[in-house]
């Protein structure tokens, strides 16, 4: 059995089994008889077995026949869609896109971003992954990720390899345990309020820029904050917060993420913009990559 099959002679076998008659399957193929019954026969010859039992009046199909007609119908279906897969996939209009993000994007700009792209993309895959800014980075740089929503600056070592576009600025707030003394009312709060209370921070590795900028509010304000605990993601910094294990400076954003004894205010001191951005292999060629790209740029 030769299973060199095209799909020409799976569509002429479509039409006599529809037919039920040679001549009839010709005209409604625009060609001549000779031609289509010589297919036919090809196409037995490759699979080994008639797929037709034919008699001067009739043609009828044979179980082997019966069995081809909707795997036949299937393959041309899906043939047929091919283009259309493929067009998809180089315009970025479906393929798979793998994000990942910091904790503190889930309470500002990610949301309203996948929303947005899942509206206009809804063919595309999205793999998230919540991780800190330098397991994202390290990740970009082995190719394990599409993108990733950190904290920069990126380090000089990577700039040739990667890109980055701002997506959010925002200052620190307090998130300090609810009835703290000298934060009446629902104003700016000095840092001073909170001098003898523990620090709840990440360790600096993860993001260290955010981490110094941090601590130089206290600096600034005159003061030099005890560190009480370390913990990687917002989430469990404002959850210790609400524990009264201490006080956190925190984005804005994570002001979305309510929890009981949590009270955020802003500072009464200069405090430091903290930005959230999105960064990229510069080399990475993937369609979806560039539509989410795109998608950024248009809402910035």
């Amino acid at each position: 059995m030769d299973a060199n099959i095209e799909l020409r002679q799976l569509r002429y076998f479509i039409a006599v089994a529809e037919e039920n008659h040679f001549g009839r399957a010709a005209a409604r193929l625009h060609m001549t008889q000779p031609p289509l019954s010589q297919a036919i026969q090809s196409l037995e010859a490759a699979l080994g077995t008639l797929l037709f039992a034919r008699t001067r009046r009739s043609v009828a199909l044979t179980a082997a026949g019966a069995a081809l007609l909707p795997e036949a119908r299937r393959i041309l279906q899906q043939a047929g869609a091919l283009g259309d897969i493929v067009r998809r996939a180089a315009s970025g209009e479906s393929g798979l896109l793998s994000l990942s993000f910091v904790s503190s994007a889930d309470y500002s700009v990610l949301p309203p971003l996948l929303r947005d792209f899942r509206e206009r993309y809804r063919q595309v895959r999205i793999e998230l992954r919540e991780a800190t800014t330098d397991v994202q980075l390290d990740d970009l740089m082995q190719g394990r990720i599409d993108a990733g929503l950190l904290i920069p600056p990126l380090p000089d070592r990577m700039r040739e390899q990667l890109d980055y576009v701002t997506v959010l600025s925002e200052p620190l707030i307090l998130a300090a345990p609810q009835g703290l003394k000298g934060a009446r009312g629902r104003g700016a709060v000095s840092l001073k309020a909170a001098a003898d209370l523990p620090l709840v921070i990440f360790p600096r590795r993860i993001a260290p820029a955010f981490h110094d900028a941090i601590l130089a509010c206290f600096h600034d304000a005159g003061l030099t904050p005890r560190i009480g605990q370390e913990a990687i993601q917002m989430q469990t910094i404002v959850g210790l917060v609400s524990a009264g294990m201490g006080i956190a400076l925190v984005p804005q954003s994570v002001s979305n993420l309510k929890r009981p004894g949590v009270e955020y205010r802003p500072l009464a001191e200069r405090t430091p913009v903290i930005e959230t951005g999105l960064a990229w292999r510069r080399d990475n060629d993937s369609p979806v990559l560039r539509a989410f790209l795109e998608l950024l740029r248009k809402k910035n």
